[in-house]
Parts: C-alpha cells; sequence; structure tokens
C-alpha cells in the first residue's frame, strides 16, 4: 500500500511538472512534504496505513492543515496526527527553526533602528512575504527572554576585573538621550576573558557604578585580585564602597587619551605617545621612573599640565602608571638595577 501511495505521488508531481513547469513548483513542495511528513509518521507507528504489524506503536489520527511562509510563498500542508506516540514531523521542526532564526534577523534590525517599512521591502526579497512589526516585537520579546538569562546567570572567581562605559543614544521619557552603558570585564585564572555584564545608566555617577558593582557581587563574583578602568570619580568612590582593599590599576589607554589633551603641539602627540608606551612596557617601576621622573621631565613636552598628568610623589610611581601588583621578577629587577646606581 506504501509503495503504491509513493508511485501515485510521484505520478502527480511528473504531471505538475510536465504540465506547469517552474510556475508548479509550489505544489510539488506540497505534495513532497505531504508525502515525506506520512513515511515519518508511518516509522514512528512503526506501520504503513491500514497495515497490521505486532510491532505498531500507536496509531494514525488524521491530518491537521498548516500554512508555512517558504520563498515561494505561502504554502498549505496536511501535518499528519498520530494517537498513542509522541510525533511530529522533523520537515517543520526546522522549518520553525529556520523562521525562528529570520525573525531573529529581523528583530536585529529593528533593534538597530531600522524602520519597520525597511523591515518589510527587506522580509519580503529574503522569502518572500512581509513580517508585521507585532512579529518583530514577539521575536524582540524572545531575545529578551535570552538576554535576561544571560544578564541574571551567576559568577564566580575572577582575579581581574576592567570596568569601563561607553555612551549611546537612548529613548528615555519621550526624548533621545544620550546614556551610559556600563561594562564589566572579567579574566578568569585561566585568561580566559568574557563580559560578566551590562547596565544602562543615566549617568557614571556613583550610585549608579556602586548598584551595578553590587549587582555583580550578588551574582557570585568574588577573588577579584585587580581592577583596571579609568579615572572617572564617580566609578572610584563606587569601587572604595564595593572593592575596597582590592588594588587598582589606571587604564592605560584612557591614561594615554587624557595625556595628549596636555601635549602642545600636533606634532608632538606621536613622540609623547612613545614615551608612554615606554613606561607602560618597562618590567619594573625602577626602569618606568628612568623613563619619566616624578614631575614627567622626560616626557617631551613643554606644558606644565603635562607633568601633573604623569607626575606622583607615590614611591612606585606615578598614578596609573606604576603597577597594581609588583611582578616578582620585576621587583628584582629594580632592587639589581638601584644597586647599580651611585
Amino acid at each position: 500500500m506504501t509503495h503504491h501511495t509513493q508511485n501515485n505521488a510521484l505520478d502527480q508531481i511528473g504531471e505538475l511538472l510536465a504540465e506547469h513547469g517552474f510556475d508548479g513548483m509550489t505544489q510539488v513542495l506540497t505534495l513532497l512534504l505531504n508525502e515525506v511528513m506520512k513515511l515519518q509518521r508511518a516509522r514512528a507507528l512503526g506501520a504503513a496505513p491500514y497495515e497490521r504489524a505486532e510491532g505498531r506503536q500507536g496509531h494514525a489520527n488524521g491530518f491537521k492543515p498548516k500554512t508555512v511562509q517558504t520563498r515561494m510563498g505561502p504554502i498549505t500542508l496536511a501535518v499528519p496526527q498520530a494517537r498513542g506516540v509522541e510525533f511530529y514531523p522533523s520537515a517543520l521542526e526546522k522549518g520553525v527553526r529556520s523562521e525562528r532564526a529570520l525573525k531573529l534577523a529581523v528583530a536585529e534590525m529593528y533593534v538597530q533602528g531600522v524602520s519597520t517599512r525597511k523591515v518589510a521591502a527587506i522580509t519580503e526579497q529574503l522569502c518572500g512575504t512581509q513580517i508585521s512589526s507585532a512579529q518583530v516585537s514577539r521575536a524582540a520579546a524572545a531575545l529578551d527572554a535570552e538576554l535576561k538569562t544571560w544578564r541574571e546567570r551567576p559568577l564566580g572567581a575572577m582575579p581581574y576585573l576592567i570596568l569601563d562605559a561607553r555612551y549611546e543614544k537612548v529613548r528615555h521619557g519621550g526624548s533621545v538621550v544620550s546614556c551610559a552603558v556600563l561594562v564589566a570585564i572579567g579574566i578568569d585564572a585561566q585568561g580566559h576573558r568574557s563580559i560578566l555584564g551590562t547596565s544602562v545608566s543615566l549617568s557614571e555617577a556613583e550610585p549608579h557604578w556602586r548598584d551595578f558593582l553590587a549587582s555583580l557581587q550578588t551574582r557570585g563574583l568574588h577573588g577579584v585580585k585587580m581592577i583596571v578602568s579609568d579615572a572617572h570619580a564617580g566609578l572610584k568612590e563606587a569601587l572604595r564602597a564595593r572593592f575596597s582593599g582590592v588594588p587598582w590599576q589606571r587604564c592605560q589607554f584612557h591614561l594615554a587619551q587624557n595625556a595628549m589633551a596636555y601635549v602642545p603641539k600636533v606634532a608632538m602627540r606621536k613622540e609623547v605617545g612613545a614615551s608612554l608606551r615606554a613606561v607602560f612596557d618597562a618590567p619594573g617601576s625602577g626602569r618606568g621612573r628612568s623613563a619619566v621622573g616624578p614631575g614627567g621631565e622626560e616626557v617631551p613636552h613643554d606644558g606644565p599640565e603635562a607633568g601633573r598628568v604623569a607626575g606622583s610623589q607615590h614611591p612606585r610611581g606615578p598614578d596609573g602608571l606604576r603597577p597594581a601588583v609588583e611582578p616578582p621578577e620585576a621587583a628584582q629587577d629594580d632592587e639589581h638595577a638601584g644597586a647599580d646606581q651611585p
């Protein structure tokens, strides 16, 4: 019976192609999918339609119509139903996954600010059908659920913590304002870097940073041995409140950017940058001080403010240039270097 049914389907497909050519591909696809789903149901039941078999797992229970969107347009399938056994055609499951991936791509366009009209036009060209704004909203809601799971995942020991913020335009209270996106990046004991969390705030004020750091600790962040960030006043106050006693290192990139503002001539910036890099790459504080003195006199500049940026009375060197945790081998190098000096 099954073999006879398959021959009938193949005959119908041949007739459609012979009569309509490529214009009949939609009907051909419908027939093929319907036959494939029937075969899958027979395999799940352990018996063909109307077949008596000892290994039968359940019984056929008719068909249910389902319209799916394809690149050739909408097609209506007869989805086989089963009783007594769990069954759903894998072809439709794959289609659902593809549809979900498409909707997520559309949601990404929506998040990036692409208008609904453009989304509809792009989708129509991609798959021959439009996706409404309501469907985009549902896809975005699915993304929100996954994002919530990621944002609330438990954390563990993270020896190194990097904190930074960037500003993005956000719609707030009926208007578009510039908001701070607070970002925490962790580096574990194996050297793997990962984003621990993000938070959108109206500013980088101390309460916003403090609440963000508290949320990381609530999720289990511990074992922090060093923190790297810029010298924002609100962030430093929050660190004193939430991570008191943890060594802090000023971000070298931000320090270099701030120093460039004090260079009197644009032509001198490359030379100043090279001098700062020499300090950053120094194996120890002793060699770092040989590159820039306590008042910054070795840095090629004429502006007094540059000396203030680089200078410090700290015994291990200028703020931001000194290492938060001195490597043992670097300390030994400094001792030998000091012994060689008169």
